[in-house]
């Protein structure tokens, strides 16, 4: 069998399977946003190249010099303000609507920031890293949606408390929030079916929920321009780009 015809066999073993799925959970990653234009954060010319990551994305950085961060998060908020969904983002909104109609569970838990899953129609997300479209006090437990309008004055405060105000995202050296984690693992644990889409697969803990998922008996389906550490855990590996393959999933499902 030529590779091609491999790789169609692939999909169709794959889109069986997301099909006869009645509980469903799905982890993507900064490649599925690269399809939209957001900048991939550890990739040559991403966010980090040629930065140190604590200078901007953690407390430390934030206590030295909080405007000076906050104009760095306005600079990636100006970004979401150009980027639109693709069909990656609308093809797993899809999968959660054919999941609701038979009856089905669906979670959605990713690494991205830009909320463009939300833009897309999802409804069931797990942000495990937080979202740029809100910002919350430093202090009290004050947090708000902002969208991806700018923010001024610049460095907001808190109108409950007066303390800084500070992006709505998990940074380097903080945990991820709990209840998120742990509701992503239950998912996994519970999923018939684990899709993994335009995610590495090195930054844990998100990377163990594949682990967390076939370790329950769930059938794995990787979606990734490249092989990945999980490649070798999963059931049906395809590779290149998911705004391609989600959409042909579904287009294949019986």
């Amino acid at each position: 069998m030529n590779s091609q015809a491999s790789f169609e066999a692939l999909l169709r073993q794959a889109s069986g399977l997301l099909a006869g799925a009645e509980t469903l959970a799905v982890l993507t990653g900064a490649g599925i946003s690269a399809e939209s234009g957001i900048p991939t954060f550890r990739d040559a010319g991403g966010l980090w190249d040629g930065l140190r990551p604590e200078d901007w994305a953690s407390p430390e950085g934030f206590a030295r010099d909080p405007e000076r961060v906050w104009r760095w998060y306005e600079r990636r908020r100006a970004e979401l303000r150009l980027a639109c969904p693709n069909a990656a983002h609308f093809a797993l909104a899809e999968l959660e609507r054919r999941a609701a109609a038979r009856g089905g569970q669906f979670v959605l838990a990713t690494q991205n920031i830009d909320g463009l899953h939300h833009a897309a129609g999802s409804r069931n997300v797990l942000e495990l890293h937080g979202t740029l479209t809100r910002m919350r006090c430093t202090r009290c437990p004050y947090e708000t949606e902002i969208g991806a309008e700018p923010v001024e004055p610049l460095p907001p405060r808190c109108p409950d408390c007066q303390a800084l105000l500070r992006p709505g995202v998990v940074w380097f050296g903080g945990p991820l929030p709990a209840d998120v984690i742990q509701a992503a693992a239950d998912a996994a644990a519970n999923a018939d079916v684990f899709l993994t889409v335009g995610t590495s697969a090195v930054v844990y803990p998100a990377a163990a929920l594949t682990e967390i998922a076939v370790g329950c008996g769930a059938a794995a389906i990787e979606v990734n321009l490249q092989p990945t550490p999980a490649s070798r855990l999963v059931r049906v590996a395809l590779h290149g780009k998911a705004g391609d393959i989600l959409p042909r999933l579904l287009a294949e499902a019986p």
